[in-house]
């Protein structure tokens, strides 16, 4: 959002603000002030004209202006009604040279997961990819994973869903799966010229309309229709969070949260399949099963938790 109209915005929400004040405060003509009105309008605010001055009445649903609107995170976002993948046009700025914007849509046409498999993006959902340039070893990309599942979690336990973590990347309640997440970089031996992490969450998304080879839910299903502006800005506020702190603070988070550990689990890695419990969880988000020859160490692969008969 253009800093100015931010600014309007942020001053006729606290007070009703004349065109002429507006104009004097923020040093531009009458008209600029009107354009920047008019162009807010077209964004969805409501903006009241009154005897003494413009009053912000309300806010749009979601897009783009409605998440930069009162988001304590410095992150840019680019929305979309329709697009093929976040993830996609994420990496199309990265190689453009952008950092720190948001990719959102409503609708994903070929969204997508891990190990390329399709991910259902129906209209309702919130569907983004994070674009930063982290100073990190490409060794420590996962972190960000684990940050995208915390931040996923929190938001939807914020919006009143009891939500856990189940090793990878999937957010789930109880056995159904909530979100995922995708993280893709580009780098060399040392540091990592950019990082996208895409985040799908199934919000406002009616249950026939969720993909039928898994058991899923959204959280229109748990909780009723909630407000998905508020959940992604929480979500984003979460992630930018955490990705500011130490990699044991990511894991003591994504330890509070997790349904993995403790679960005798089935790890599939691309070499051979492991059977344990799973203790514990080592960064950059090694998953520690004890198993019946001691304890393994698993950097990826697919985790069922086993039912104590298997």
């Amino acid at each position: 959002m253009h800093p100015t109209r931010k600014q309007i915005l942020t001053t006729i929400a606290e007070r009703p603000t004349s065109g002429p004040d507006l104009a004097a405060e923020l040093e531009i003509s009458r008209a600029a002030v009107w354009n920047h009105v008019e162009g807010l309008r077209e964004d969805g605010f409501e903006i009241e004209s009154q005897s003494d001055g413009y009053t912000l009445a309300g806010i749009p649903d979601y897009g783009g202006p409605a998440l930069e609107y009162g988001l304590d995170a410095p992150l840019e976002i680019e929305y979309h009604d329709e697009i093929d993948s976040t993830n996609e046009r994420a990496r199309t700025l990265a190689d453009d040279g952008h950092s720190d914007v948001v990719v959102v849509a409503d609708r994903q046409t070929g969204g997508r997961g891990r190990l390329d498999r399709e991910w259902a993006s129906p209209s309702g959902g919130i569907w983004l990819s994070l674009l930063s340039r982290p100073d990190i070893p490409p060794a420590s990309a996962p972190l960000y994973t684990l940050v995208a599942a915390v931040a996923a979690a929190r938001a939807a336990r914020d919006a009143g869903v009891d939500a856990t973590i189940k090793w990878p990347n999937d957010v789930r309640v109880g056995d159904r799966k909530l979100a995922g997440i995708l993280t893709e970089m580009e780098g060399e031996a040392d540091r990592i010229s950019w990082l996208v992490v895409g985040i799908g969450l199934n919000a406002n998304v009616d249950p026939e309309d969720l993909p039928g080879d898994q058991p899923a839910t959204s959280l229109q299903s748990e909780v009723g229709a909630v407000d998905r502006r508020a959940v992604a800005q929480t979500l984003l506020e979460e992630f930018w969070t955490l990705s500011t702190v130490d990699a044991e603070e990511i894991m003591a988070a994504w330890r509070e949260l997790a349904s993995t550990l403790g679960q005798r689990v089935r790890v599939e890695t691309p070499r051979e399949t492991v059977v344990g419990e799973a203790v514990d969880i080592k960064a950059p988000g090694t998953l520690v099963v004890e198993t019946e020859d001691g304890l393994r160490e698993i950097t990826a692969g697919d985790c069922d938790h086993l039912r104590p008969a298997e």
